[in-house]
C-alpha cells in the first residue's frame, strides 16, 4: 500500500533509457490491467526531467492514454548522486532498476535501497556483477527483509523458470536438462542496441576476476544426481530442432546453477544439471559466427580492443548490433523460442546405478526477447513482490529469479501476459507397468499419448477427453483430463 512516506508502488529507474522506455510502457499497461483490483501508484525517475516526460508522452501516444503523464510520477536521480539514489529509494516499494552496465552502475542502487528497506530487481546478464552483490549484500538484505533480485527480464527468468516448470511437469526425478534457444526475425532481420554489446565487452574482458571471486567463495560443490550432463562440442547439431547449435555465453547457467543449488540447500530439491545453447541455423551462419567470435575473442583481450569494439558494435558484431537499437518494425517481427530437453528417473528407480529412463520436453515462447520480453517478465516479478510476498523466501536477500519465485505464481502471470511456458512431449519408459505408465502420462494431451501407444503397439480406445482407455492388460481408466 502507499503511504506519504512511501507514495510509489514502483519506480522505473532509467526510464528515459532504451530499455527503460519498454519498461515504462509495460507498467503503464499494468495499471490499467482488468485484473487489477486496486491502485498502482508509480513513478519515473532519471536525470532529465524533460527526457522522462518524452517518455511518457510516447508510452501515452502508443498507448491511447492522453492523460497518462499526469498519472506518474517523476523523480530526478543521477547514478553519481547517493543522496538522490536515497530519496528515491525512500519513495517506493520496488525499484525497478534499467542503468546498465550493471557492473559500473548496479551496486549504489542496490546499496541504496538497502540501506532503506526498498526491494530491487534489475535485468542484468552479467554473472560477475550477480554473483558479487550476492556475497557483499546477501546479509544485509535479510537483515533489512527486503529482496534483491537480479536477471529478472530474458536473462534469465525464461531459463531459470523454464527448469523449475520442466522439473514440475516430470513425474519423477528430472536430473539434467540442455535448453536450445531460438530467436526468429522477419524480413528487416535482428538487431540489439549496444548497451548489451558493452555488457558482453566488458564482462569477457574481465574473465579472470570471476574465476578469481568464485575460487575465493570456496563453495561446496552441488552434487551431481544421475549421469553427468555431457557438454557439446562447440559447434554441434541439434537433431530434435534441425540446427546448428553454439553454446549461449549469455548468464542463463550462471543463474540457474545458483537457484539450483538454493533450491538444494534450503529446499531440499534434487539439484538439477544444466546447460545452454542458442540455435543459429545453417552452415552459413556458423561460419559468419565463427568469424564474428573470433574476431570478438581476440579483440576483447586487450583494452584498445575493447574500445573498438565498444566504438564501432555494428562493424564487429555484422550488423547484430547497433547504438540505435531495433526498429518498431524489428521488434514486432520477432520473437523467442526456449526449447527444454529433460531426463530423469521414475518413481522408485534409483539415479545411483540406473540410467536415466524417462525425458520430457518443455517450450517457453514469447515476443521479442531484449525488450518486450524483458519488460514483461521484469513487471511481472515486481508484481509478485508487491502481491505475493507469503509465496516468496522467509527472509529477503539477494536472489536469482528461480530462488524467489519457485513457489509463486509467477509462470501463471508470465503465461498470461504473452511468455508461454507448456510441455511438448513426454517419453514414458516401456518398463513401467501399465498403472505407472498412465500416471505419467497426465500431463500429455491426448495426441501424444495416442502416439505412444502406436509405437509401442498397444491399443488405445477413446471417446475424445473424456473417453476410456483400454490396455493390454485389461485394466480400464476413465480419462477425467488431459493438461
Amino acid at each position: 500500500m502507499a503511504t506519504q512516506q512511501r507514495p510509489f508502488h514502483l519506480v522505473v529507474f532509467g526510464a528515459s533509457g532504451f530499455t527503460g522506455q519498454f519498461v515504462t510502457e509495460e507498467v503503464a499497461r499494468e495499471q490499467v490491467s482488468p485484473e487489477r483490483t486496486s491502485h498502482l501508484p508509480w513513478a519515473v525517475a532519471g536525470r532529465s526531467r524533460e527526457k522522462l516526460l518524452r517518455v511518457l508522452e510516447r508510452a501515452a501516444m502508443k498507448l491511447g492514454r492522453p492523460t497518462l503523464s499526469s498519472e506518474v510520477g517523476i523523480i530526478i536521480c543521477d547514478i553519481t548522486n547517493p543522496a538522490s539514489l536515497d530519496e528515491m529509494a525512500k519513495q517506493a516499494t520496488v525499484v525497478l532498476n534499467c542503468v546498465g552496465p550493471y557492473r559500473f552502475y548496479g551496486e549504489p542502487v542496490i546499496k541504496a535501497c538497502i540501506e532503506n528497506g526498498t526491494s530491487c530487481i534489475d535485468i542484468s546478464g552479467e554473472p560477475q556483477f550477480l554473483e558479487l552483490m550476492y556475497w557483499k549484500y546477501h546479509e544485509k538484505a535479510a537483515e533489512k527483509g527486503v529482496y534483491i533480485i537480479g536477471s529478472s527480464g530474458f536473462d534469465s527468468i525464461p531459463a531459470d523458470l523454464g527448469v523449475i516448470y520442466t522439473r514440475n511437469k516430470m513425474n519423477g526425478t528430472l536430473t539434467a536438462v540442455e535448453s536450445f534457444l531460438t530467436i526468429s526475425s522477419g524480413p528487416e532481420g535482428l538487431c540489439v542496441h549496444d548497451g548489451t554489446w558493452k555488457s558482453a565487452v566488458y564482462g569477457f574482458g574481465d574473465k579472470s576476476n570471476l574465476k578469481k571471486l568464485r575460487n575465493e567463495s570456496d563453495m561446496k560443490p552441488v552434487p551431481i544426481v544421475g549421469p553427468k550432463l555431457k557438454r557439446r562440442w562447440p559447434i554441434s547439431y541439434c537433431r530434435e530442432l534441425n540446427s546448428y547449435s553454439i553454446p549461449f555465453l549469455g548468464a542463463d547457467v550462471s543463474v540457474v546453477k545458483r537457484t539450483q543449488r538454493y533450491l538444494h540447500e534450503n529446499l531440499e530439491q534434487s539439484p538439477v544439471q544444466y546447460a545452454a545453447y542458442i540455435n543459429v541455423g545453417g552452415i552459413t551462419s556458423v561460419i559468419k559466427l565463427m568469424f564474428a567470435g573470433l574476431f570478438f575473442l581476440f579483440f576483447v583481450r586487450f583494452g584498445i580492443g575493447r574500445q573498438l569494439l565498444i566504438k564501432f558494435p555494428w562493424l564487429f558484431s555484422f550488423g547484430y548490433f547497433s547504438k540505435q537499437g531495433p526498429t518498431q518494425k524489428q521488434i514486432d517481427a520477432s520473437s523467442f523460442t526456449m526449447t527444454f530437453f529433460g531426463q530423469g528417473f521414475s518413481q522408485g528407480v534409483s539415479p545411483v546405478k540406473n540410467k536415466p529412463n524417462i525425458r520430457i520436453c518443455t517450450q517457453v515462447k514469447g515476443p521479442e526477447a531484449g525488450y518486450v520480453s524483458t519488460s514483461i517478465a521484469m513487471v511481472q516479478a515486481a508484481m509478485i513482490l508487491l502481491n505475493d510476498a507469503s509465496d516468496l523466501p522467509k527472509a529477503g536477500g539477494v536472489f536469482t529469479p528461480g530462488a524467489a519465485f519457485s513457489r509463486t505464481k509467477l509462470i501463471d502471470r508470465l503465461n498470461e501476459h504473452g511468455i508461454e511456458f507448456s510441455v511438448i512431449s513426454s517419453f514414458v519408459p516401456d518398463l513401467l507397468s501399465p498403472v505407472q505408465r498412465w500416471t505419467h502420462t497426465q500431463a500429455l494431451g491426448l495426441s501424444q499419448l495416442e502416439q505412444y501407444y502406436q509405437r509401442t503397439g498397444q491399443k488405445l480406445a477413446s471417446n475424445g477427453r473424456n473417453g476410456s482407455l483400454s490396455l493390454p492388460s485389461n485394466l480400464r481408466f476413465h480419462c477425467v483430463s488431459f493438461q
